[in-house]
């Protein structure tokens, strides 16, 4: 169990090593000039030169990689262009709205999205089944800032029941966060529903309710928790990608003070350090989320830490 868990630590590290590479490369190798696009209009080719210097824009490209890698793992990602504070400082003090949005629309997720899962599984084509496969349709097919902007034109602009910007009141969780959970709702009740019903139908149920165990404990307890590995993958990346993936759109249209929103607007004014340490963000904590995943795998069945 020792040697599985070091081997996926390791991936992890250097997954995330590749990311900081790729990221560096990627946002100095571009064709836009942090520098032309932070200058006035009226400013001097002096001053173009005293900012790059500022920012260490003016060393050679290998320079800049090494010092960026070793400021990485100080927990240094650079100044922000537009902020002239630490970019990670910046993404920080964004991240508790995020937080907040994105825990919501998680535990709406996982609610609805296991209920109606189990429920259609359990009662097949029932009503509950063809409005939850009605549901996964709708939210794997429609786009979530198509949603966003319906929801504010119908909610917000004609019936004038819900805020469509900004953050306050309960009020505004309401759009975003639905906006933000019907994906997920629609992905872990397909999975869920499936699961489910392939564990139903294996020889221990069947064994189960021979016996006479009731069927409560033969739904929760035998099938689920076989049916929960899939399930746990999608639950742990729909954590992740709610918070800090499906964001940066959601936050944009409803213009919430998150983190979402901060790496739109700096990528527009070319803010490179802020998009660049909330790639980085974003691919610790996926990366992060996959090795718990990746270990509670093994708890759940001991035949994949042999694997």
């Amino acid at each position: 169990m020792q040697g599985y868990i070091l081997k996926r630590i390791l991936i992890a590290m250097f997954t995330i090593f590749a990311v900081l590479t790729v990221v560096f490369f990627i946002f100095r190798l571009g064709p836009a000039d942090p520098v032309a696009v932070m200058l006035p209009p009226n400013a001097t080719p002096q001053d173009a030169e005293n900012l790059t210097k500022k920012f260490g824009l003016d060393q050679p490209l290998m320079v800049q990689y090494t010092n960026y890698l070793k400021n990485a793992f100080k927990g240094d990602f650079g100044t922000s262009f537009r902020f002239n504070e630490p970019a990670l400082k910046v993404l920080f003090e964004r991240f508790p709205a995020t937080l907040q949005l994105g825990l919501v629309a998680f535990v709406i997720s996982v609610l609805v999205g296991l209920s109606v899962g189990i429920i259609s599984a359990v009662k097949p084509d029932s009503f509950i089944d063809r409005i939850g496969r009605l549901v996964a349709l709708a939210g794997m097919s429609l786009p979530s800032f198509w949603v966003g902007v319906m929801l504010i034109l119908f909610f917000g602009v004609t019936l004038r029941w819900l805020p469509i910007a900004g953050k306050g009141t309960l009020a505004h969780y309401i759009m975003p966060s639905f906006c933000m959970s019907l994906y997920p709702i629609a992905l872990i009740t397909r999975l869920s529903r499936s699961s489910m019903l392939d564990a139903l139908k294996s020889d221990y149920v069947v064994m189960a309710r021979i016996k006479g165990v009731p069927e409560f404990y033969v739904i929760l307890v035998h099938a689920f928790k076989n049916a929960s590995i899939p399930v746990l993958t999608v639950i742990f990346g729909i954590f992740s990608g709610l918070i800090v993936g499906s964001a940066v759109v959601v936050e944009y249209i409803f213009s919430w003070p998150g983190i979402g929103r901060l790496v739109m607007e700096s990528y527009f004014a070319r803010d490179y350090p802020v998009v660049q340490v909330f790639v980085i963000f974003v691919t610790f904590v996926v990366v992060t989320m996959n090795l718990i995943v990746d270990i509670i795998y093994a708890y759940i069945d001991p035949r994949i830490r042999y694997q």
